[in-house]
């Protein structure tokens, strides 16, 4: 099968959320005996929530970052269900201003969990108003306009706030300092994956042996919701195919008509890692020129495309652009070239055909201005 012919409307791998992933809710655990995983993170919470409720306090605020589908909304939900209390659930982007947080925190009751996800796409002016709120429990409304305005304060219940970020960088000073709690959640490994892959195909009634799980677990790149979407994914292809079970036969037949190889990769991923080779003779290439070549935007690229690829050690960034590990060029099945040493340390020559009866830039083929970014 040619994986670089395959082209698919949504990649199974994405991490964002799908059309497919609405019954995600229903597999989500409510309790610590079902979560799996991120066992740092949840050994601290358990720590913070019995110490918050045997003093018959608030948690204090809590920020949680990391790639999507990780399961920060579904901490969230623990962390209300270990207190006792509701979980009221938005977004940043909903909070479109002020009147909508107070409507929000005013109807809080105590030591209730407001959930906000994509925190850091708050409106600035909705992050002032929400400082207040965190640090004293209130909140400071301008009644009236011109020169009768005047500033009243409404107390609030002491509640806690759980943000929810995939870009911590992205989020102001100020609103990062007044988290009292801050973790960062990491890719799940193998074997996590396996114990969360097991307790949903129970749920959903999935017949799947152990050499299926540990396929699936390896192709799921550390990422709970890949590993839920795909398993959905092999259960239709072991119903057609098979005899209802996955097991390692029908894994590897779906993973593979899914265009996703044994270290969860999918066509764009090595098309990408293809252009590099051989477009760039493993570059360095600067990232404008590499989305030129590949016909993907670069944002998306460096956003979606690349995290995974380095954290793999596939692609490196140097000063002059991305290079091509040595890791890269075996899971290529290429060989490797003498100078990667050099290119990787960023000496080699930017964007250029690095052969020896030419040096032209690359840059100068592709049209560019040498203003992009590296």
């Amino acid at each position: 099968m040619d994986f670089q012919d395959l082209e698919q409307d949504e990649r199974m791998i994405a991490r964002e959320r799908l059309p497919e992933d609405r019954d995600e809710k229903g597999l989500r655990p409510l309790t610590w005996d079902d979560y799996s995983g991120q066992k740092q993170v949840t050994d601290n919470l358990k720590i913070f929530i019995e110490a918050a409720m045997r003093r018959g306090e608030a948690l204090d605020h809590c920020l949680l970052y990391g790639p999507p589908g990780l399961g920060k909304t579904t901490l969230a939900g623990i962390i209300a269900n270990e207190m006792g209390v509701n979980l009221r659930i938005t977004t940043g982007p909903a909070i479109e201003k002020a009147g909508d947080l107070a409507a929000l925190l005013t109807n809080m009751q105590e030591r209730e969990v407001l959930f906000i996800d994509e925190i850091h796409r708050l409106n600035r002016s909705v992050e002032e108003v929400l400082y207040p709120a965190m640090e004293d429990f209130a909140l400071d409304i301008m009644i009236g306009k011109g020169p009768s305005a005047r500033s009243i304060r409404i107390d609030l219940p002491k509640f806690t706030l759980i943000g929810a970020t995939t870009r911590a960088g992205m989020l102001s000073a100020p609103l990062r300092d007044r988290f009292g709690m801050v973790h960062r959640l990491e890719l799940y490994k193998p074997e996590e994956l396996r114990v969360i892959l097991k307790r949903d195909a129970d749920i959903l009634g999935i017949g799947i042996d152990d050499e299926g799980l540990d396929c699936l677990a390896c192709r799921s790149r550390g990422t709970p919701r890949i590993a839920i979407r795909l398993l959905k994914r092999l259960r239709d292809y072991a119903e057609v195919r098979g005899e209802g079970i996955i097991n390692k036969e029908i894994a590897e037949f779906g993973l593979e008509q899914l265009a996703i190889d044994n270290m969860g990769l999918d066509h764009t991923d090595r098309r990408i890692m293809s252009s590099i080779a051989e477009k760039f003779l493993g570059g360095p290439v600067g990232l404008e020129t590499l989305a030129a070549c590949t016909g993907e935007d670069a944002g998306t690229i460096e956003d979606v495309y690349e995290p995974f690829l380095m954290q793999c050690g596939f692609i490196a960034k140097t000063p002059r652009g991305r290079v091509l590990a040595p890791a890269g060029w075996k899971h290529l099945g290429l060989t490797c070239p003498a100078d990667i040493d050099r290119k990787l340390s960023g000496l080699g020559v930017s964007g250029t055909a690095n052969t020896p009866d030419s040096q032209i830039s690359i840059d100068e083929m592709m049209g560019n201005n040498g203003g992009e970014k590296g």
